[in-house]
């Protein structure tokens, strides 16, 4: 069976049906990771929720580190899927409903939860191995959020001197570490009263 690499990243098969049963020990060991973290969680946990063999995991990864770096791709595509709103923030109405968005998950039986993302990242931090693979996931939500920020500036409703990435990256650390009180203490509104906060210290000053 062919594969593709994409660079930086583990190959992909090239057929539909490898695709598919790669993609299925990807979400085993996700959700398994999840769960359990990264120490915690073998390769025989994944096989067995997978329901596949050690040839087959071997035929798409060399072992745990490169499926681990697959995990930390699928959970960013996880995670961008539950807010779809952030690829519509263009205005203060449309970074008012990403924010609800997430508060709005969080309300959901068995919330607040931890952010699959952040959960990686506390686990692994200072281990080289999936610094690179960690540092593109979080890039790439930040660059979201920079693009619709940068839209609003443009459109004169941030200031003019605003730097969109450095917003960004600003907000996602209020939304990571409000959902990391949020789950300890069992309270969504530690979410919802964070973001509030962050968004109203953006609001432009009106004349002196």
């Amino acid at each position: 069976m062919s594969t593709t690499r994409r660079p930086g990243r583990s190959a992909l098969p090239a057929t539909e049906r490898g695709r598919r049963s790669r993609a299925a020990i990807v979400d085993a060991a996700a959700a398994a990771i999840y769960a359990n973290g990264v120490a915690a969680t073998s390769l025989d946990d994944v096989l067995t929720s997978a329901g596949c063999g050690k040839s087959q995991l071997y035929h798409y990864f060399s072992g745990k580190a490169e499926l681990v770096r697959a995990v930390i791709e699928r959970q960013l595509e996880l995670v961008l899927d539950c807010q779809p709103e952030i690829h519509r923030v263009d205005s203060w109405a449309g970074l008012r409903r990403w924010v609800d968005q997430i508060v709005d998950m969080h309300r959901a039986p068995g919330g607040p939860f931890a952010c699959p993302l952040g959960s990686l990242a506390a686990e692994l931090k200072g281990d080289e191995t999936y610094a690179e693979s960690l540092a593109l996931a979080f890039g790439r939500w930040e660059s979201l959020l920079a693009a619709g920020l940068r839209k609003m500036r443009d459109r004169g409703q941030l200031p003019p001197g605003a730097d969109p990435e450095s917003l960004s990256r600003s907000i996602l650390a209020t939304l990571q570490g409000s959902m990391l009180l949020a789950r300890v203490h069992g309270d969504v509104t530690i979410v919802s009263d964070a973001m509030d906060k962050a968004l109203a210290t953006m609001q432009p000053r009106k004349g002196r």
